[in-house]
């Protein structure tokens, strides 16, 4: 059902992108992606904007849906368009070391502040990226998971800096928080394309980005960006809050809870006893 009502709202947006734009491109297209006199872009939508996250977070769902918008020359052509979806959590740095062996002993030899690396990052497609995406569009647009990771600064001072940011991957990718979806974007009569991305139960709150980029042989032609706010809330929110900005308070209340609990734990056992 939710399926079909994306599809729904993925034709009105097609029918009414004369008199309103849903979106923005959010980066000026490659060069020769669109012959002379065409012009395509895209508008799309999200199943929701924002995520809470409670005590029994499990994960969520983003559904992504939109359409292509073709004029007359660009809808006459016989060419199939391919579609990325990414969603993209905050950036942050990150601090990586390489271990060695020295005397026996597994030690730290070599350390890298990694300086921008998604805490969450999806990409859904409708191929395999190296056949649909060009190295030029993706050092460009940096669309692919590894070159979201981003190695400067202190890289220069240690040999082979590129095995930091490939062990932030290769961590991430374990954790589940890094992943592709190859063949997941479904396309609909060269116009209307549709996917699900999972945000998994341990990711942290912050503002995402949710992007679709349309491709013509391996160059982007036009792509779209949108916000997804993932915040804790509830209890848990309460609790976040007086934590940040009330510590002393924080810290008082943590030590008569665990007074209460030590208390409460010692008189049951006092009572089993009898």
């Amino acid at each position: 059902m939710t399926h079909r009502l994306a599809t729904l709202t993925a034709c009105l947006l097609i029918v009414l992108m004369p008199f309103f734009t849903v979106a923005q491109a959010v980066d000026e297209p490659d060069d020769g992606g669109n012959p002379e006199g065409t012009r395509e872009r895209v508008v799309a939508s999200l199943s929701q904007s924002s995520v809470g996250i409670t005590a029994t977070f499990s994960g969520s769902e983003i559904f992504v849906f939109g359409a292509v918008d073709r004029d007359r020359l660009a809808d006459e052509r016989d060419d199939d368009l391919d579609v990325i979806v990414s969603v993209i959590g905050p950036e942050e740095p990150a601090l990586v070391r390489r271990k060695s062996r020295q005397l026996g002993i597994w030690v730290n030899s070599a350390t890298v502040t990694i300086d921008s690396a998604p805490s969450f990052y999806a990409i859904a497609t409708t191929g395999p990226l190296r056949e649909i995406l060009s190295d030029t569009s993706d050092l460009r647009h940096r669309i692919s998971i590894d070159r979201a990771v981003r190695v400067v600064g202190e890289a220069s001072n240690v040999d082979r800096p590129a095995d930091f940011a490939e062990a932030i991957v290769r961590l991430r990718r374990a954790a589940g928080v890094y992943f592709e979806q190859i063949d997941a974007v479904k396309v609909t009569e060269r116009k209307l394309f549709q996917t699900a991305i999972a945000l998994p139960a341990n990711i942290i709150e912050g503002d995402y980005e949710a992007r679709v980029y349309i491709l013509r042989e391996g160059r982007v032609i036009d792509d779209f960006a949108t916000g997804i706010e993932v915040r804790k809330v509830g209890l848990e929110r309460w609790i976040y809050t007086l934590a940040q900005e009330q510590s002393l308070i924080y810290g008082i209340l943590s030590i008569l809870v665990a007074l209460l609990a030590g208390w409460g734990a010692s008189e049951i056992f006092r009572l089993l006893r009898r």
